[in-house]
């Protein structure tokens, strides 16, 4: 982030009645780069003025909207602007963050979900990560964290503790008789899919060569071509993404 060459905006001050306002930060390049646009949720002013600062710097369009009402119907029918990433701010009881999050989701289905709160216990986070959410974090890992998991959850990605997510990637698992099967995607070959179904059993590299009766490295190979087309890291966020998709079929 070429922080020397930016050129921010003074934030603007909360709208009323909860409307939206956006405030942009620019950076200086040869080439103008699409900004990726960020909404702010949450019922306090404070917060709210709080995640703009952090983010002010940052080349992204960002626009704030204080919830009015905190009540799961109110949360339900909310109008919501229309952006790429929503950072959502979990201090509602859970059913009242579930119905924003189905909210949004209906509305923007290609939205990608970041909570924030005050801690995240596993039962919770699952709960979060089921209903289709990127990436959790504290407030206090906010403060040094979101800036970098914005661009991530964008494309694609997981911001998700690893133990966290190596724990909701078993109990899926777990879940399914250590299988979860997955629609063929189209731009697979059939190689990659069956990689892609070894790795949904949570088969090795060593097994899945076995299994297929190919070398370890060209399974390695395989791996990282899906990894890439999934646009996620780990194969831990290439079962969560399929396990999410399967669930938005459903």
């Amino acid at each position: 982030m070429a922080r020397s060459n930016s050129t921010t905006l003074a934030p603007n001050a909360l709208a009323p009645s909860g409307q939206i306002q956006y405030a942009e930060s620019t950076v200086a390049t040869k080439r103008t780069a699409v900004k990726l646009t960020v909404c702010i949720l949450s019922p306090h002013p404070v917060v709210l003025s709080e995640f703009e600062r952090l983010l002010a710097k940052a080349q992204f369009k960002v626009g704030i909207k204080q919830l009015e009402s905190t009540l799961a119907p109110d949360l339900r029918s909310l109008e919501i602007p229309k952006a790429q990433v929503y950072v959502i701010d979990a201090h509602a009881a859970k059913p009242a963050t579930g119905a924003l999050l189905a909210n949004i989701l209906e509305r923007f289905p290609e939205a990608r979900l970041i909570v924030v709160g005050e801690a995240h216990n596993d039962a919770n986070s699952y709960s979060l990560l089921r209903l289709g959410v990127k990436g959790l974090l504290t407030y206090v890992e906010a403060r040094d964290q979101l800036i970098r998991a914005l661009p991530l959850v964008a494309s694609g990605g997981f911001w998700v503790p690893r133990n966290l997510l190596s724990g909701f990637v078993d109990s899926i698992l777990n879940g399914q008789g250590r299988r979860l099967k997955t629609d063929t995607v189209t731009n697979l070959s059939r190689r990659e899919q069956e990689v892609l179904d070894s790795l949904l059993e949570n088969l090795s590299n060593k097994e899945i060569a076995n299994k297929l009766n190919i070398a370890e490295r060209t399974v390695k190979f395989h791996v990282s071509n899906l990894l890439s087309k999934f646009g996620v890291r780990r194969r831990a966020d290439l079962i969560l993404l399929t396990f999410q998709r399967r669930l938005a079929q459903a």
